[in-house]
């Protein structure tokens, strides 16, 4: 049902709310939001789970400071709408939106800095890019946000609200010119792809956390750093959400426990980050954590298939000092065995141990530790399979 401001808060000129778009809001993140909102509006609900089928982690190596970055682009995030939710691009423009859509049938998407949005907590506060949609009615013009968030300067939750005519005049014409406004329409989604994690070069992990940690302006490297580990956070849970979602609504303890494991890196960083800005100290372990939940990601959500077996023979490889298609069982009669290998011994099995735990932020339990569950890579996947974060 709609819900009627007062008649007196009507004159003063402010919009009129509807009820909330209806989207896994607090999984998005502010770009993906009102894309979310379009393709279930199209293809029904949860279409928007989607944009979760594919997780990867491939920072742009330059982004604000000189970091490397996860930040989506908004090209990026329109290409995915287009491949995975059945939204293609129309029209394109880097301008203002002006007062309203010009009567067309469909709402314009709209990215434009928050700063000068005042239905957002970082109005007149923070420079950042936010979208939200524009659609005109007999009312109005109805601007839809799907944003979910919990700011410094308070909560944002999805909302939707009527501008009456003339109200949105001064809002959308005075927004920057660099407003990205672009018009999506339907095709169809096409089936339900499949979830796939493609597993991140360990080199590429430790390299993206030791930027952060190196970086000589602290204030603004754990800033910078509280954005990335949000978004990182996010997209696991989409990833996941998508997953549990085909699968019925099951998620498996392990994935709910590194998600929480996820969780507790984006508190350590904004604390990090809050005391480093007011002077103080700036508390310890925060990149060994963040860094052994990238590695652990392979553990929690595997990958392609024989992408973790892949992994570990590489890892085994690399202790033993010999080609890993010497590992491959079947290659020049190998079947499997570690142990009869010339290379392999009880130092080695050790060390392999302590690197797979370092590589995958896993610790194996110890009545696993057993020397039949130590010889052959595919025992050693199902140790990585099934043991927990290592604390």
């Amino acid at each position: 049902m709609t819900t009627v401001l007062p008649q007196d808060a009507a004159a003063a000129g402010r919009p009129r709310p509807l009820p909330a778009p209806q989207v896994r809001a607090s999984l998005l993140d502010c770009l993906q939001a009102n894309l979310a909102v379009l393709a279930d509006r199209h293809h029904g609900p949860d279409t928007h789970l989607r944009l979760g089928a594919v997780l990867r982690f491939a920072p742009a190596p330059h982004g604000p400071g000189g970091l490397p970055t996860v930040e989506p682009t908004v090209a990026g995030q329109l290409a995915a709408a287009e491949e995975l939710l059945g939204l293609a691009v129309d029209a394109h423009a880097t301008r203002s939106p002006g007062t309203a859509p010009d009567g067309a049938a469909e709402p314009a998407y709209v990215v434009a800095d928050a700063f000068h949005l005042p239905w957002v907590p970082y109005h007149g506060h923070k420079h950042v890019e936010h979208s939200f949609l524009v659609e005109p009615g007999a009312d109005g013009v109805t601007v839809t946000d799907a944003y979910h968030n919990d700011t410094p300067w308070g909560p944002a939750r999805p909302l939707r609200l009527v501008y009456g005519p003339g109200q949105p005049h001064a809002l959308l014409a005075e927004l920057p010119a660099d407003t990205v406004t672009v018009r999506l329409s339907a095709r169809p989604p096409g089936p339900a792809p499949t979830p796939v994690h493609e597993p991140a070069d360990g080199a590429v992990i430790d390299a993206y956390v030791r930027a952060y940690a190196d970086h000589g302006d602290r204030v603004l490297a754990l800033e910078r750093f509280t954005l990335e580990t949000w978004l990182l956070a996010r997209a696991r849970h989409l990833h996941a959400a998508y997953a549990a979602h085909l699968a019925g609504g099951a998620q498996d303890e392990a994935v709910r426990a590194h998600l929480a494991r996820w969780d507790g890196v984006v508190e350590h960083t904004y604390l990090a980050y809050r005391r480093v800005a007011r002077g103080r100290a700036e508390p310890a372990g925060l990149f060994e954590r963040a860094g052994e939940a990238l590695h652990a990601d392979a553990a929690a959500f595997g990958g392609r298939p024989g992408d973790l077996q892949d992994e570990v023979r590489a890892v085994v490889a690399a202790v033993l000092q010999i080609s890993e298609d010497a590992l491959v069982v079947g290659a020049g009669g190998f079947d499997g065995d570690l142990s009869r290998l010339p290379e392999f011994g009880s130092m080695r099995m050790v060390e392999v141990v302590e690197r797979l735990e370092q590589r995958f932020g896993v610790e194996f339990a110890p009545e696993d530790l057993m020397p039949e569950n130590l010889h052959r890579v595919a025992d050693l996947c199902a140790l990585i399979r099934r043991s927990p974060a290592a604390r």
